[in-house]
């Protein structure tokens, strides 16, 4: 059911909202969390397509702000329950003119009581993710920076601005090639790293990060290649005195792990969909203290061309 409200406020949205619940039996005891979206510069079809398939694990409500084009000072909404909102109930809000420049007004009186708040940029990542007025509200701040034109400088000044409770889904992608990578080198001889080496999509942030992590925690060099052809993460080598330790995953679904002394092992390690990284950090409202170690290491290590 989708409740369409021209030139509206956000006193009639709350007030539509509780009509909802007594007309067609919305619950909202068990909203476990808000989650605002920020679509500007995204198609917010699919970013509310991507937040109702990761709330059938995580119910919340979603409040979706996607600014209109129009001159006009207004504020036209939506409300969206039962099957056109997954396991949450979504307000999608239109600001124009004057309005765009209030989202944290329009989102607050939105807000569920108590419970926390968490805030996802699908695309054009705020310069200060923690300081704007949507990070400020925020106890977890999502971005994505996969699709941004250079993600370099995209990284760099996200760890400029880094606060506790930042994330980026590009970091989040990497989840179980470094468990697997980890798993790989416990099990070598010598796991002692000089060289790491990686093929993937160009301009993947999730190999950057990659990259970091791995001059982090083993201290090795880094050797990146890209294919314009593919659409994430290829391949990743690890060179020890023992043998290389690899993962190859040609087809985008099942990965070739090689260890030294061992035969080869075909597990599936399909690219993850976005609806599956948000779902995951949804899973977790504490710090993730690593990914900001991470970006600190990488902002170190980068040499920014004058």
């Amino acid at each position: 059911m989708i409740i369409t409200l021209p030139q509206t406020t956000t006193a009639e949205i709350n007030a539509r909202l509780v009509e909802s619940r007594m007309d067609y039996g919305v619950v909202t005891l068990a909203r476990v969390m808000t989650l605002v979206i920020d679509a500007t510069g995204a198609d917010a079809e699919q970013a509310i397509r991507t937040a109702n398939v990761a709330s059938r694990e995580h119910p919340c409500r979603i409040v979706v702000i996607s600014p209109g084009d129009s001159a006009e000072a207004r504020l036209d909404a939506e409300i969206r329950v039962g099957g056109d909102a997954g396991a949450s109930e979504v307000i999608v809000l239109r600001p124009a003119g004057e309005q765009i420049d209030h989202q944290d007004t329009l989102v607050t009186p939105l807000l569920l009581p108590d419970a926390p708040i968490v805030a996802w940029w699908p695309a054009d990542v705020p310069a200060d993710m923690a300081g704007c007025a949507l990070g400020r509200m925020a106890q977890r701040r999502i971005t994505d920076t996969k699709g941004e034109e250079d993600p370099t400088a995209v990284l760099l000044s996200l760890a400029r601005c880094y606060r506790p409770g930042d994330t980026d889904l590009a970091w989040t992608r990497l989840t179980r090639w470094r468990a697997l990578l980890a798993s790989a080198l416990d099990q070598v001889p010598d796991p002692r790293v000089s060289v790491a080496r990686m093929h993937g999509d160009f301009n993947s942030p999730s190999i950057l990060l990659l990259g970091a992590w791995l001059r982090r925690a083993l201290g090795c060099e880094i050797e990146a290649t890209y294919d314009a052809s593919v659409t994430a993460l290829q391949s990743i080598t690890l060179e020890t005195p023992s043998g290389p330790v690899s993962i190859s995953r040609p087809d985008g679904r099942n990965a070739t792990l090689s260890q030294p002394g061992q035969p080869d092992h075909v597990i599936t390690l399909p690219a993850r969909a976005l609806d599956e990284a948000l779902a995951e950090e949804l899973r977790r409202l504490d710090d993730d203290a690593l990914y900001g170690e991470v970006l600190a290491s990488f902002a170190s290590e980068t040499v920014v061309p004058l």
